[in-house]
């Protein structure tokens, strides 16, 4: 899977996503470096005042007034200006957690099996928050701060140079300080936010499998195990905050070192009148202004450290190319007739080795479905049923040349028309925490409930729902919990029969339902279908015998191929499994019959 080569450092890589804001962000950078800018005038009036009171003139008013509305003034100013920055660091966050969202769409099945549910989960919302974090409140802190520094050094040279230059030799030292911790902050930042993947992942595993959990008593070993974890986690966000506190440690310190300095040596200097008590006063205001970025440069280094992992975990999803994508040249079809030619169609799953153990999951498989045909495809387990479908679907992608439909390359077709004329029912159903008749009409839910009712019917669901209190509003849980695996797969196969696709794969979806069941399916599915393609996988016979075609597989390869009566007569394996499932059919009726008569097979003396 190939990966786009990132720039140096991962917080560049927000930088075209604030541009779409940047007159909103800049706007309120603006407001917020006026309020610095407003702020730095009060204590210029607090040394006149203090001045004017020393030389025994005491005029306080204007002062007074002046500062009461600058204070005014820097209160409005800050307001606006945090509200403008913070918007900017929930929009980029909306902005790239759709983007996240829509990349995820594309990916195919080698990416999901790398990246867990709960490691993406936590990629969508940790890590997400821990920009918007960095760019609504880190970002406001560096340049306000900053600001603030500049703004605070640049008046306090005009007030004396001498005290301010006694500043320059501490600045290095701490810039070395401070750098150097960073660095471990970001090592951990990202150690914790792995952490923190991979307890989310461990939640949402458990909690999926939490039948299965109950049912083998298994709730101490998982919840021991979730401790574990969870301890860990602990320990690594322990690290990060030492880290954290050392930084703000080491800046408090030097902030500390300086003030002391400036205070004796400004002691000085005021005893032998260089300067006047006033200006000592105001120069130690701009002071705690030009070391406020050094007191909280813990903060800052931490929250942009954060964000600077988090942003390069979550590039890591985003650079990656989806392995089954649209041609540069793909065009549609004007209309899908539902032909298809399969021509030496081989598939090899990702890290599956050939070996004479260990076949391919199809080779060279070639067939031609004409339009309206219904085809059958049998075999045993791992004989490549389910991968044939999905190569005709691409959810797994066919090799170039391999797969038409309507004549046309499927690979130089647009998936989203593939997927759309193409209906695809798979084995295991998926049904979303919402109403039954939503996950019925769940690719177009303005479908009116005549259409429901219809494709309910032909599935065999209507009695089924009829017997709920809510109808086809009954609400099915999270994967359609409240239904058992049979209304699943009748809720599956309804939602892809309301489609009238012109092709319809059915991959094995009448597993879970009884042989009566299946065979009033059959019968109006057949009707419905006349005229349009329609490819079923399965296991029984008694589901293939009234197909067209049925072709068989083993080992990735057809075996055999023709009508039911033409492969019963051959005498392969499509006829020898017919008489398996015959024999076993059989077996199962006497079986019925026996423990439906009281007393049968019982000892004479039972009574």
């Amino acid at each position: 899977m190939q990966t786009r080569k990132p720039p140096t450092h991962p917080l560049w890589r927000l930088l075209p996503l604030i541009q779409v804001h940047a007159s909103k962000f800049w706007g309120g950078m603006s407001l917020i470096i006026l309020g610095r800018l407003l702020e730095a005038g009060m204590p210029l009036l607090l040394g006149t005042a203090i001045d004017s009171l020393n030389r025994g003139v005491p005029n306080l008013l204007w002062p007074a007034v002046a500062i009461l509305i600058l204070m005014c003034a820097r209160y409005t100013s800050f307001s606006f200006g945090r509200r403008f920055v913070r918007q900017v660091g929930v929009e980029v966050a909306f902005d790239l957690r759709q983007k996240l969202y829509w990349h995820l769409q594309l990916q195919g099945p080698r990416f999901f099996a790398r990246f867990t549910t709960g490691d993406l989960m936590a990629r969508a919302i940790n890590d997400l928050q821990l920009i918007r974090m960095m760019i609504g409140l880190g970002s406001r802190l560096l340049f306000v701060l900053g600001a603030s520094g500049i703004i605070a050094f640049g008046v306090m040279l005009t007030l004396s140079y001498k005290l301010s230059l006694m500043l320059l030799p501490l600045m290095p030292v701490i810039g070395f300080f401070g750098w150097l911790i960073a660095r471990q902050i970001f090592v951990q930042s990202t150690l914790v936010q792995e952490g923190f993947s991979e307890l989310s992942a461990q939640v949402q595993e458990n909690l999926n499998g939490i039948r299965t959990i109950q049912t083998h008593s298994q709730e101490e070993r998982e919840i021991a195990r979730l401790e574990a974890k969870s301890g860990d986690y602990a320990d690594t966000f322990l690290r990060l905050m030492f880290h954290n506190s050392a930084l703000t440690s080491t800046m408090l310190v030097m902030t500390g070192a300086a003030t002391l300095i400036i205070v004796g040596y400004g002691g000085s200097l005021v005893m032998s009148g260089e300067v006047t008590i006033g200006t000592f006063t105001a120069f130690l205001f701009y002071l705690g202004m030009m070391l406020s970025p050094v007191k909280e440069g813990g903060v800052i280094v931490t929250l942009f450290q954060r964000a600077a992992s988090a942003t390069e975990r979550i590039y890591e999803i985003l650079d990656h190319e989806p392995e089954i994508r649209d041609a540069d040249d793909a065009a549609p079809l004007d209309a899908v007739g539902g032909e298809i030619m399969i021509k030496d169609l081989s598939y090899q799953h990702a890290g599956q080795k050939k070996t004479t153990q260990n076949w391919p999951a199809l080779n060279n498989i070639s067939m031609t479905i004409k339009r309206g045909q219904t085809v059958a495809v049998l075999g045993r387990i791992g004989s490549g049923k389910s991968t044939l479908l999905r190569l005709l679907v691409r959810l797994l992608d066919p090799a170039p040349g391999t797969v038409y439909l309507d004549g046309r390359d499927i690979r130089m077709l647009p998936l989203s028309q593939i997927r759309q004329e193409i209906a695809f029912v798979p084995q295991d159903p998926f049904l979303f925490a919402d109403e039954l008749g939503q996950n019925i009409t769940y690719d177009n839910p303005d479908r009116n409930n005549e259409a429901v009712w219809n494709a309910a019917k032909i599935a065999d669901l209507g009695e089924t729902i009829n017997t709920f209190p809510s109808k086809l509003e009954t609400e099915v849980g999270e994967r359609g919990v409240t239904l058992s695996g049979g209304q699943k797969q009748r809720t599956s196969l309804a939602r892809g029969l309301i489609r009238g696709a012109p092709v319809l794969l059915l991959d094995d979806c009448f597993s879970a339902v009884d042989t009566e069941t299946e065979e009033k399916i059959l019968s109006r599915l057949r009707s419905l279908r006349d005229g349009l393609t329609t490819v079923l996988v399965s296991h029984r016979v008694s589901t293939a015998q009234h197909a067209d075609r049925i072709v068989m597989l083993d080992r990735g390869e057809i075996v055999e191929s023709g009508t039911h009566a033409e492969l019963m007569a051959a005498g392969g394996a499509y006829a020898e499994l017919a008489r398996l499932q015959s024999r076993r059919d059989a077996l199962k009726s006497d079986l019925e019959a026996q423990n439906a008569v009281p007393g049968e097979n019982l000892p004479e003396d039972a009574s």
